[in-house]
């Protein structure tokens, strides 16, 4: 296979045993929900919760119910966030991870409703919650229903506030608009993949828009995190151990 940023020949067994990263130029390739799962949390231990939740076509857009059984079909999964509890080095934990396979990870109402039942589930049962993000936004074929799960998301992350447990994000390529302006942006801490796209809208809108003098590294993982959005940038390999580690200090453990 070829790397998608630089280029050179991979042989896939060796891509497979470094997590999808180039050895070459270190690009972290998107993962699928259900591979980013079993990386990241102790074998075996992934629940699946909310699993039957899938869209309705409410405003007949067109097109819309032919792109979504398509989307389906292609990733086997019923609409773009999956979710469930999982163990992290023992400890349990609330988890909901983003595929961006599907549809491009847009944010409808079960992406937000997934992303709202996994926090209230960490609020009530005391324990951690990790959002892995990989979105272009708020899905546009469901329209005000889409945008509103903006408030909704972000309202459930304060419910884990006032129970005291700590919620972590991390940044996936890419997290952007919808997701980044509410549930991404407000957790405790926020981890980022290298180089990954971050933003409110893309550099194609921007140039619309007539920002054109940005930085080599705008809209990227590291520009973020050098303006103070962003806690720490991770490779994948380390990915596991720093959240355990977050776990474990931020109270997070049972």
């Amino acid at each position: 296979m070829q790397c998608a940023k630089c280029k050179k020949i991979l042989f896939s067994i060796d891509f497979e045993q470094n997590l999808r990263v180039c050895p070459h130029c270190g690009h972290h390739h998107r993962l699928p929900a259900r591979k980013r799962i079993e990386i990241t949390f102790d074998e075996g231990s992934f629940v699946e919760q909310d699993a039957s939740l899938q869209s309705i076509d409410t405003l007949g857009f067109p097109e819309y119910g032919e792109k979504y059984v398509q989307a389906q079909q292609k990733t086997g999964e019923k609409d773009s966030m999956l979710s469930g509890h999982a163990l992290l080095e023992g400890n349990k934990v609330q988890v909901a991870v983003s595929d961006f396979n599907f549809m491009g990870g847009s944010m409808g109402p079960v992406a937000g409703e997934k992303v709202t039942r996994t926090l209230e589930r960490a609020a009530e049962e005391k324990t951690a919650a990790i959002i892995f993000c990989a979105s272009g936004g708020a899905r546009m074929q469901e329209g005000l229903a889409s945008l509103m799960q903006m408030a909704k998301t972000t309202a459930a992350v304060e419910r884990c506030r006032e129970a005291s447990v700590p919620y972590l994000a991390v940044f996936t390529d890419p997290t952007m608009a919808g997701v980044l302006a509410s549930y991404a942006s407000v957790a405790d801490v926020i981890l980022a993949e290298p180089k990954a796209m971050v933003g409110f809208a893309g550099l194609r809108v921007s140039k619309q828009a007539g920002v054109s003098k940005v930085p080599d590294d705008f809209q990227m993982a590291e520009f973020a995190l050098n303006h103070g959005m962003i806690d720490r940038i991770v490779h994948r390999k380390d990915m596991r151990a720093t959240l355990a580690s977050l776990v474990e200090m931020l109270g997070g453990r049972r």
